[in-house]
């Protein structure tokens, strides 16, 4: 076991454990940067001003650099510190903030959702993204086409894709890029929520556009692992269904995060948590593990939906805390009750992870009778 595989095992939770025991922050050896996996570590990284989300001399992965799935990676804000970070988030985040959940379930409940094995995978992976773009004023067809090219252009994100993978990332954000600017362009059919964003959005077209596509990208994978993750917790607890939806997501994202670490790039020595960190180095944030550490909540490994002053970095923390938090746990707590309701059984439910160097995502199969 280590730091990385930890996210996609079966049970990964006793070795975080492990690593806190032995310090909050320390040096892992055989994979040559530091892990945090304390809760005041945790916090320390990713509050510190010296720790960035890319490295300076790679601020876009070189194996899409050269490419339009390269253009889009550079101008998130999620990928980027200071104001190229915050000019988007100022307009971005509000305007999440006020979107109607009532219009989030309703567009939930107009899809068509079944319980096999292929319906759970687009209840979790497409209906999140086509209810992000139907939101920000696509058509149903248009949302429907988002979605798809929105997953070929999140392999771009993944150190783990081919370069076929990689190909098809460029193509899908040249499409995507596409469909913004007709949607930017027809002003007139403005969604509530894409004239906020334009109205307090200070930067240039293009970098509206890139984050409208990373909007779309965040939503794919986050809120398809905390769906999962929700039915696994079902699958080996039943009576959990006698708890609300939303205390049962509450907990789920705490207990069982899809995002289970994140990194931080050290620009300028400095002193973390007691530890000298020199210029160049890399620390692993294990979210996951600060989410179990008893420091930051009682009885952490019990699983308790109505649990009191529930505290977690699932979403993050400090700048780049998810500005989407409350959209994505509405998306997931409405496909969730959907799926519920149409009568998934459980205990005919297997799965595996999907590949990954920081989430933790189910993939299901259905048992033969």
């Amino acid at each position: 076991m280590d730091p990385i595989i930890a996210a996609t095992h079966a049970d990964p939770y006793p070795y975080y454990a492990t690593l806190r025991a032995e310090g909050g922050l320390t040096f892992h050896p055989g994979l040559k940067f530091w892990v945090a996996s304390s809760a005041r570590a945790v916090c320390a990284a990713l509050a510190h001003a010296e720790c960035r989300v890319r490295p300076a001399q790679e601020p876009v992965p070189k194996a899409i650099a050269e490419g339009i799935a390269g253009n889009v990676f550079g101008q998130l804000m999620r990928m980027n510190d200071g104001e190229r970070q915050r000019c988007p988030r100022s307009a971005i985040e509000p305007a999440l903030g006020l979107i109607d959940q009532d219009e989030v379930y309703a567009r939930v409940s107009a899809r068509l959702i079944s319980t096999d094995a292929d319906g759970l995978y687009k209840a979790m992976f497409r209906g999140p993204v086509c209810v992000v773009a139907a939101l920000l004023g696509f058509s149903p067809a248009q949302s429907r086409a988002i979605s798809d090219l929105t997953a070929g252009f999140a392999a771009c994100l993944s150190p783990l894709s081919n370069d076929s993978q990689l190909a098809a990332a460029h193509l899908a954000a040249e499409q995507l890029r596409g469909y913004f600017i007709e949607l930017l362009a027809e002003s007139a059919g403005d969604s509530a929520l894409l004239a906020r964003i334009r109205q307090h959005f200070n930067g240039d077209e293009e970098t509206m556009i890139a984050n409208l596509i990373g909007l779309c990208s965040q939503t794919f994978e986050a809120t398809a692992g905390l769906i999962g993750n929700a039915l696994v917790a079902l699958r080996h607890n039943p009576q959990l269904r006698a708890h609300p939806v939303d205390a049962l997501l509450s907990e789920v994202q705490r207990f069982d995060p899809s995002v289970q670490n994140t990194r931080r790039f050290v620009a300028e020595s400095c002193e973390i948590d007691g530890m000298r960190i020199e210029a160049g180095d890399v620390i692993l944030v294990l979210l996951a593990s600060a989410n179990r550490d008893p420091a930051l909540n009682e009885n952490p490994d019990v699983f308790l939906p109505e649990r009191k002053n529930r505290r977690s970095f699932s979403f993050g923390s400090g700048r780049h805390q998810c500005p989407g938090q409350a959209l994505a746990m509405g998306i997931a707590g409405a496909t969730l009750r959907q799926i519920l309701d149409h009568g998934v059984e459980l205990d005919r439910l297997s799965w595996h992870y999907r590949p990954s160097l920081n989430g933790r995502i189910p993939l299901f199969s259905t048992l033969a009778v």
